[in-house]
């Protein structure tokens, strides 16, 4: 499966949503998207996005404040 990885540290809302969106649409359904981010909101904002966009939140971990959330293309 392949998998990207999107480094998105030091980013606050709404920017690492709006890079993942971007970088989803590039991808195919059930390839997977690995988003790095240090924005508290992000676990919340990206299960909020995935609900609206039907993507599926694969896994949400945090590590002494970075976020790494895993998301799989779904069409």
């Amino acid at each position: 499966m392949d998998r990207t990885v999107l480094d998105l540290k030091g980013l606050s809302c709404p920017l690492p949503v709006l890079k993942a969106n971007k970088t989803m649409k590039e991808l195919i359904a059930g390839e997977v998207l690995e988003i790095i981010a240090t924005d508290p909101a992000a676990p919340k904002d990206f299960e909020v996005f995935c609900e609206n966009t039907g993507h599926q939140l694969t896994e949400s971990l945090e590590d002494d404040g970075v976020f790494t959330i895993v998301l799989t293309k779904v069409d």
